[in-house]
């Protein structure tokens, strides 16, 4: 799916109170630390529905879009999804940054969020490693000025399993029981398993500022980041 496309022509499938389920939807579901995407559907009457944010249910797997107030559409009737695509952006800058993050602190990640305007991450650093805010500014923002691309790849889980050094998210590990595993590729400087939405070259970025260290136990470090412009 191109993280890039901001409008679609689709059908409701069912609108209950869990949500609405639609035939093809451009909206990325809360996970991955990334939020659900909000976006606007117009009706063939030209009115249009809220989409305040999109989930994904646990058990079906199926995507279900949180409409704003009372309305329900009926099965089959006709929409033009449009993204909040000024939000997406944001958070396809911001997350491309979380990986650059991981390139410049060589640490085990035992967590992460994110929102349209900053993003964390929490690394349990290694015993005598230390921190320092202007130089991971620095080098954060060479990598974004060097704008290398960015490639999503497939691997299976069996694969994966192959090379765990791929995975630096020590608390979520990547469904290893599936055939097919997303990988997103800077060239140069990292891959590995994500599910999230992306920029096309890291220079999309913009640039980037440390916003603040925090502790958050004897070697566990909060890194917030947040776009400068």
């Amino acid at each position: 799916s191109n993280a890039y496309q901001t409008r679609l022509a689709t059908r409701a499938l069912r609108h209950d109170d869990a949500g609405l389920v639609l035939e093809d939807t451009l909206c990325y579901p809360l996970g991955g630390g990334q939020p659900g995407d909000s976006a606007t559907l117009t009706l063939a009457d030209g009115s249009t529905l809220r989409i305040a944010d999109t989930r994904r249910d646990r058990d079906t797997r199926v995507i279900l879009h949180q409409t704003a107030g009372d309305a329900r559409l009926a099965p089959g009737t006709e929409v033009t999804l449009e993204l909040d695509w000024e939000r997406r952006h944001r958070h396809m800058r911001i997350h491309t940054c979380l990986h650059l993050l991981g390139v410049v602190i060589k640490a085990g990640v035992t967590g992460g969020n994110m929102t349209a305007e900053s993003g964390r991450l929490d690394f349990a650093l290694p015993e005598g490693m230390e921190l320092d805010k202007e130089q991971i500014e620095a080098e954060l923002n060479r990598l974004v000025a060097a704008d290398l691309p960015l490639a999503v790849k497939m691997t299976s889980g069996e694969a994966l399993k192959a090379q765990p050094e791929l995975i630096r998210t020590m608390s979520v590990t990547p469904p290893l029981h599936l055939p097919e595993i997303r990988l997103i590729e800077v060239e140069g400087v990292d891959l590995q398993p994500c599910g999230g939405t992306h920029v096309a070259r890291t220079g999309e970025v913009g640039r980037v500022r440390v916003k603040k260290i925090e502790s958050k136990g004897a070697r566990n470090k909060r890194v917030v980041v947040e776009l400068a412009e």
